[in-house]
C-alpha cells in the first residue's frame, strides 16, 4: 500500500517566494496527472493553484506526512514542450522561484483556477431600421446616438462597446426600440486564410533591400535573428508588414510585441486595415476574461496575428513563424519587480529553441543588440532615409542661460510656436515630468512638502487640488499652511505638463491644447480618442511625457520641442546617456513625418556638453560607436555580467545588515572572476517607509556570475538576516533606483 502510495507522488511548483517545490499525494480516486497541468494543493492555511513539474516521485519527506492534492484542473499541459523548457530556463537564469515563473506565464484567469474553455461572445449590429435612422432625430439621446454611429462603422463586441465607454443601459434601450440586434458567437473556431485588405505601400529600395532579406531568411529551416534598424520615420512599419506576408500565406503565425499599451491601437488598426485575418491583443488593460480568449486563440491557432506588450512573451501559439518587437531598445521589456525577466532575451532565447525567425526594430538599438550585430550574432539590416517624402527634421539647440522664461518655455521657443501654428501645422511639447509642480515650498521658511514614506519631494497635482508621491503612490490635500513654520505663504516650483498645459492655454488661447500622460490617460479608451483627436487634427498643441515619445505618427507636426532634460546629463547611472540619446532621437522623430519639413529645438542650459553635442551634430549611431568603445573599456554591459541584490526593511540596520551577511557568503571561496561591490544605499534610499540598500555583482563572464549565484543562493535564503528584512535578485539590471 505505501508503494502504490509512493507511485502517486506528484511535484508541485506553489506560487510562492520560494525556491523550492513540494510534494503532494494524489488521490486514490483522481485520474494520472501530467507534467505542466495545474493542480489546486493546500499551502499552510491557504488554497493554491500549484502546477506539476514531475510525476511519479519518490518524495523527500516520509509520505504519512504529505498532504493530498485537493483538485486537478487540467487534463493537459497548459504550455507545449518548447514553451515549457522555456520556462524552466528563465527560471533558472533568473534565479526566481520557478512556481512564481510559471503563475506569472498564465493568464489571471487561469491563475484562479478558471477553465481554459473558449466562451461566446456578444456581437452588436444596426438592424435595417436601425441602419436608416437621421442622426439628428437623437441630438438628446448623446449616448444613444453615440452607439449607432459607431455601430455604423463596424459591428462591436461586448469589449468594444466597453472601450469605447458606450452607456449598457442606451445599448439596451436601443435593442428594445428593435435598433440594435445581438448574436452570440462562437469565440476562436474555426481556421483562417490570408486575405489583404489594403495593398502594400510602394517600398524605397532599402526598405526593398531589407524585405528580399527578411522574406529570403524567414523560409530557411532555421531562421535567425535581424535587426532593423531605421531612422524615425523611414518606414519600419511597413517592412514588417511585407516581411510577415509569406509568413501568413504559410498559415504560420505572427507575434508582434511593442513597449506599451499606448502603441497598440495604431499598431492593431494598421495591421487589420493590411490583412484580412484574426488579430489579437495581449495586455494589461483587458479583463481576465478578454485576456483569457486571446490567450486561448493564439495557442489553438485561431489567430493569425497577435499583438502584445511584455508578458505575451510567454503566450502559447501553435504555429509561430515570425516575432517582431518593435522598439526593442525600450525598458519597458525589462520587468522591474517579482520576476524581473527581459522579454527581449527570452525571445531571442525562444526563437532558438522553437526554430522561428526575429526582426528587433528600432531607431535607437540597444548597446546590448549592436554591440551582437557588430559580433555577427545578428544579421544588421539598416534603413538611412525617411520614407517617401519625408525630409530629415532640422535641429536647433537654444541655451536657456539668462533667457526669460515662462513656465518652462523661453521666449524664442514661444515665438517659433506661433509661426509654426500659423501655418497651421501641430506643435509637440515633450516634458517627461506629470502634475502641475514637482515641489511645493514655504515662501518664508523653506519647507518643502515631502512624502513621509519616501525620500522624495510630494508632486503637486493641481487638477484634483492633491500632493501626490510618484514613487509609493501615498496622496494627500494640498495643506493651507506649512508644516514648519505655519505660514500660508505657500507656492509650487517646477513645472509639469498640468503647469505647462495651464501656460500654454494662456499663451495660445486660439488654440487647442490636449495634455496626453498617465494622469489624463486613465480610464479605459482616453488614450486612443485622445489619439485619434489629435490624427483628426482637432488638436494644434500636443503635450505629453514619454507616453508620446515612439511610435505614433503625427503627419502635421512639424515642430517638437524637448524642455528640461538635463537632469539625465548628470546621472550616476551609466545607461543614462544611453538612454538620453534614445528618448532624444525618439522624440526628435514625431517632426516632419509626412511631406512637411520637421524642426527640433531642444532647450538646456548645457549645449555645449559633449553628449548634446553628438546627437545634434552626427546622430545616434556615432553616439553608440563611441559608447561602446568606452563600455568596453571600463568592462559595463555588454562586456560584462551584472546582477544586484536589492534589501528593504523598516529599519535602516536590518537591510544593511542583510545584504552584508549576503556578501559574505557570496565571499567564501571566491574565484577572483566576480567582484562584490557594496553594499550601498539605493539612489531612492527610502520609498513606501522602507529604507533600501544595494549590493552589486560583477562578473567578467556570465556563466561565472551564474555559477556562484546557483551555488549560494539555497545558503542566502537561510540567513537569519532574512527575517527582518525582504530581498530580491536582479539579473541584468536596467533600472538602479
Amino acid at each position: 500500500m505505501e508503494n502504490q502510495q509512493e507511485q502517486r507522488c506528484v511535484r508541485v511548483a506553489v506560487p510562492v517566494p520560494m525556491r523550492r517545490q513540494f510534494d503532494y499525494l494524489l488521490p486514490d480516486d483522481a485520474d494520472a496527472v501530467v507534467v505542466g497541468a495545474r493542480v489546486r494543493v493546500p499551502f499552510g492555511s491557504r488554497s493554491l493553484i500549484g502546477f506539476v513539474t514531475a510525476t511519479d516521485v519518490s518524495p523527500h519527506t516520509p509520505v504519512e506526512k504529505l498532504k493530498a492534492i485537493e483538485q486537478v484542473t487540467d487534463a493537459t499541459p497548459l504550455w507545449s514542450q518548447s514553451m515549457w523548457e522555456l520556462l524552466l530556463w528563465a527560471a533558472q537564469y533568473y534565479h526566481h522561484p520557478l512556481g512564481d515563473v510559471l503563475s506569472h506565464a498564465a493568464p489571471i484567469a487561469l491563475r484562479h483556477g478558471e477553465p481554459p474553455e473558449f466562451q461566446q461572445i456578444l456581437r452588436y449590429s444596426l438592424t435595417e431600421s436601425g441602419a436608416e435612422i437621421d442622426l439628428n432625430s437623437l441630438k438628446r439621446a448623446v449616448q444613444q446616438r453615440k452607439i449607432i454611429s459607431a455601430l455604423r462603422e463596424r459591428a462591436l463586441t461586448s469589449a468594444d462597446v466597453k472601450s469605447l465607454e458606450l452607456a449598457p443601459t442606451a445599448l439596451k434601450t436601443l435593442q428594445e426600440k428593435g435598433w440594435v440586434q445581438v448574436e452570440a458567437e462562437a469565440l476562436g473556431v474555426g481556421a483562417w486564410t490570408l486575405q489583404r485588405g489594403e495593398q502594400a505601400h510602394p517600398l524605397n529600395p532599402e526598405q526593398a533591400v531589407a524585405v528580399a532579406a527578411l522574406t529570403t531568411g524567414l523560409a530557411e529551416p532555421n531562421p535567425c535573428v535581424w535587426l532593423l534598424e531605421g531612422v524615425t520615420g523611414s518606414g519600419k512599419t511597413e517592412v514588417y508588414l511585407q516581411a510577415m506576408e509569406a509568413v501568413l500565406a504559410r498559415g504560420q503565425q505572427v507575434l508582434v510585441m511593442v513597449p506599451e499599451i499606448g502603441l497598440t491601437p495604431q499598431t492593431v488598426a494598421r495591421f487589420r486595415a493590411r490583412y484580412q485575418v484574426p488579430v489579437v491583443v495581449l495586455h494589461s488593460g483587458l479583463s481576465d476574461q478578454e485576456r483569457l480568449q486571446a490567450w486561448l486563440q493564439a495557442r489553438e491557432g485561431h489567430a493569425a496575428i497577435i499583438i502584445g506588450t511584455r508578458s505575451s512573451i510567454f503566450t502559447p501559439i501553435k504555429n509561430l513563424g515570425l516575432l517582431i518587437i518593435d522598439e526593442e531598445h525600450d525598458a519597458s521589456f525589462k520587468q522591474q519587480d517579482g520576476f524581473r525577466y527581459n522579454a527581449r532575451d527570452l525571445a531571442i532565447k525562444r526563437a532558438h529553441q522553437e526554430g522561428f525567425g526575429v526582426i528587433l526594430g528600432s531607431a535607437t538599438p540597444s548597446l546590448e543588440t549592436l554591440s551582437n550585430a557588430q559580433q555577427g550574432r545578428y544579421h544588421h539590416l539598416q534603413l538611412k532615409n525617411r520614407a517617401g517624402n519625408a525630409k530629415p527634421a532640422k535641429h536647433f539647440l537654444l541655451d536657456l542661460k539668462q533667457q526669460r522664461m515662462q513656465q518652462g518655455l523661453s521666449e524664442q521657443l514661444v515665438s517659433t510656436m506661433r509661426k509654426h501654428l500659423q501655418q497651421g501645422n501641430q506643435v509637440l511639447l515633450f516634458l517627461n515630468r506629470r502634475g502641475f509642480a514637482n515641489a511645493l515650498i514655504c515662501h518664508e521658511c523653506g519647507w518643502v512638502a515631502e512624502c513621509r514614506r519616501c525620500q522624495a519631494n510630494m508632486t503637486v497635482h493641481q487638477h484634483n487640488h492633491s500632493l501626490q508621491c510618484h514613487h509609493c503612490g501615498a496622496s494627500q490635500r494640498i495643506p493651507r499652511q506649512c508644516g514648519g513654520c505655519g505660514s500660508t505663504q505657500l507656492i509650487s516650483r517646477g513645472v509639469g505638463t498640468e503647469q505647462l498645459e495651464q501656460c500654454i492655454q494662456q499663451l495660445f488661447p486660439d488654440y487647442s491644447t490636449v495634455r496626453i500622460d498617465r494622469d489624463s490617460t486613465r480610464r479605459k479608451g482616453q488614450l486612443e480618442s485622445h489619439l485619434n483627436a489629435v490624427s483628426a487634427g482637432e488638436h494644434h498643441i500636443l503635450i505629453g511625457t514619454q507616453m508620446l515619445a515612439k511610435g505614433h505618427h503625427f503627419p502635421d507636426v512639424t515642430l517638437v520641442a524637448l524642455l528640461d532634460v538635463d537632469g539625465a546629463l548628470y546621472s550616476a547611472d551609466f545607461r543614462a546617456p544611453e538612454r538620453l540619446a534614445q528618448l532624444y532621437i525618439q522624440v526628435a522623430g514625431r517632426a516632419g513625418r509626412a511631406s512637411k519639413a520637421g524642426t527640433v529645438v531642444l532647450q538646456t542650459h548645457h549645449p555645449e556638453h559633449p553628449l548634446i553635442q553628438e546627437l545634434v551634430n552626427n546622430g545616434y549611431a556615432d553616439f553608440a560607436r563611441s559608447a561602446l568603445l568606452e563600455r568596453s573599456q571600463a568592462m559595463l554591459p555588454p562586456y560584462a555580467a551584472m546582477a544586484l541584490f536589492r534589501a528593504e526593511a523598516l529599519e535602516k540596520e536590518a537591510a544593511e545588515a542583510l545584504l552584508r551577511a549576503i556578501m559574505a557568503t557570496l565571499e567564501q571561496d571566491g574565484n577572483g572572476e566576480v567582484t562584490v561591490i557594496g553594499p550601498m544605499p539605493a539612489p531612492l534610499a527610502r520609498k513606501a517607509g522602507r529604507y533600501r540598500y544595494q549590493l552589486m555583482l560583477h562578473g567578467t563572464h556570465r556563466a561565472a556570475l551564474h555559477k556562484l549565484l546557483l551555488s549560494k543562493l539555497s545558503l542566502i535564503e537561510t540567513l537569519a538576516e532574512t527575517r527582518k528584512a525582504r530581498w530580491s535578485l536582479d539579473i541584468d539590471p536596467q533600472d538602479f533606483t
